[in-house]
């Protein structure tokens, strides 16, 4: 087994992430979604529950991949594409006044771009 410096730390970086994801995910199953659903029914999500429910199953599932180092180009690209989608939909910033939501809901959009920067960055060392 590699115990070089970069192979410690890709692996580090894959768990972090990845445990980012699952738990979120995992989450998503519990009261938090009742938060949640309505808002993806008003911003036009079909039938929000199951939506929900799918995306967070994807989310874990993509997320154990990529913390256990199994399947990590789809995974990450996955979880990019996932994170992308989910700022649009549920961090809508542009869409509201100026205050502190607003600046809340634009630094959670520069910190998804962020994990997005991390995840290609995982899936570029895996290929």
């Amino acid at each position: 087994m590699d115990f070089s410096l970069p192979t410690i730390l890709i692996a580090l970086g894959q768990l972090l992430i990845g445990g980012l994801y699952v738990f979120a995910g995992l989450s998503h199953f519990g009261p938090v979604s009742e938060k949640i659903i309505p808002v993806l029914a008003a911003r036009g999500i079909p039938q929000a529950r199951l939506a929900l429910y799918t995306a967070s199953a994807l989310e874990v599932l993509a997320g154990a991949c990529l913390m256990m180092g199994v399947a990590v180009v789809p995974a990450a690209l996955g979880l990019a594409l996932f994170t992308v989608l989910a700022s649009y939909v549920m961090a809508n910033f542009w869409d509201m006044p100026a205050g502190e939501t607003r600046e809340a809901l634009h630094n959670v959009c520069i910190s998804n771009l962020a994990i997005v920067g991390g995840l290609l960055l995982a899936a570029a060392q895996a290929l």
